[in-house]
């Protein structure tokens, strides 16, 4: 590996420098600026220090048969992309729930019998429903569900109640409730006869360039679209080298850009492409300049009239809800995106989805949860992430 150092009186003039020298394949490895020590400093301005690096490598014109993924996604019994069909929504995935809150129920009220004075059947009725709704209530705050929410969802329960309501239509009625909040997923679609720039934005480290060989796999070889990457990333180590990598296997052409006026060039080579995949670089939600340049990619590219824009903020569903809520104070500024949930593998609660959700009124998208491309990908089920919040927590 060739790694150099090239100093700039700017970040830009830097990378430009190292880009001319070392070529488009070139990755920036490190960006720090100098300040001048003693009385040097009184006349002399700071400069930009930028490290680069190039792998060195023998060429190939060999390329990954794209039929190896195809094998993959035959074996699969459904496309990544179905939905399942519950046709039996409520009274089949409910039953072991109901069960269980029952049986607390019922050892709750054998507990205290011998405390109360003897009531109607209809006082005994109304308390098992409500013991009920407390229990429903724990189970949400266990799911990490926001107390703000979960009390919510059962305030509006408790106002639409009869008096001959039951525990099963208590149940179907949180049940098709969070079903609701959760809202219809916000899929990716491809428009007739027009470009669609999709960007992935987000922190560092939630899985964005996984995120895109997997929704590119799908389209490339389920749907049969022209797909292209390109890459703003030239900040991560190897990260260019991850996105070519999985470009290479797909046969879909993949470009660099440094600077937002590299990347309006780049786009106008794109005309009769369905979808260009857009990678930026991670950045902490607390450097709010280092966010400012991935949003200036986004609100100042300059698409043409052929060329439609969607973005989808990547977000891990194993953060913590404060950070999240963070997170999307600074890169919710940018108009109409949609949330991909990552790493559902990785945490047992996800209630953060629903928060989410309700924090900033955004549509959900896809989840994923694992590394492998192009399986581990999915439109998000509201019914199954309402089952995961009413049912337990491990």
């Amino acid at each position: 590996m060739i790694i150099k150092k090239f100093q700039a009186a700017t970040e830009t003039e830097g990378i430009l420098m190292a880009k001319e020298e070392m070529g488009n394949a070139a990755v920036i490895m490190n960006i720090k600026t100098i300040k001048h020590r003693g009385l040097a400093k009184l006349w002399k301005k700071d400069y930009v220090e930028v490290t680069a690096a190039l792998e060195e490598r023998v060429h190939t014109t060999d390329k990954i048969p794209v039929k190896t993924i195809n094998a993959i996604v035959d074996d699969n019994t459904k496309p990544v992309m179905e939905l399942e069909n519950h046709t039996t929504a409520i009274e089949e995935k409910l039953n072991n729930l109901q069960d269980m809150l029952e049986k607390k129920i019922s050892q709750n009220m054998t507990q205290e019998q011998d405390k109360t004075e003897e009531v109607t059947e209809e006082e005994k009725e109304d308390n098992i429903c409500i013991k009920f709704m407390q229990l429903v209530y724990r189970q949400l705050l266990d799911n990490e569900v926001d107390e703000k929410y979960a009390n919510q969802i059962i305030g509006e329960i408790e106002g639409s109640l009869k008096k001959e309501t039951n525990i099963d239509s208590i149940l179907a009625g949180i049940y098709q409730k969070v079903i609701l909040k959760l809202g219809q997923p916000k899929v990716l679609e491809a428009e007739d006869k027009k470009t669609k720039l999709v960007f992935f934005v987000g922190p560092t480290g939630v899985g964005k360039t996984t995120t895109i060989a997997k929704l590119a796999s799908y389209f490339k070889i389920e749907k049969k679209l022209k797909v292209a990457f390109i890459t703003c990333d030239t900040y991560r180590i190897a990260a260019v080298e991850q996105l070519r990598t999985y470009a290479n296997i797909l046969d879909v052409h993949m470009q660099v850009v440094y600077t937002i006026e590299e990347f309006n060039t780049a786009i106008k080579g794109y005309d009769g492409y369905d979808l260009v995949f857009v990678d930026t670089a991670g950045r902490s939600h607390k450097n709010t300049e280092q966010c400012d340049e991935v949003m200036h990619f986004i609100n100042d590219c300059r698409t043409t009239e052929n060329m439609e824009k969607e973005v989808f903020l990547v977000l891990s569903a194993a953060t913590k809800y404060k950070d999240l809520i963070n997170i999307t104070e600074v890169f919710g500024q940018i108009d109409n995106y949609s949330i991909i949930f990552t790493k559902l593998d990785e945490t047992g609660c996800l209630g953060n989805i629903l928060n989410m959700k309700l924090h900033t009124g955004v549509p959900l998208s896809y989840v994923t949860s694992g590394q492998a491309v192009p399986d581990d990908i999915s439109i998000l089920d509201a019914q199954k992430i309402s089952r995961n919040l009413l049912g337990s927590a491990e």
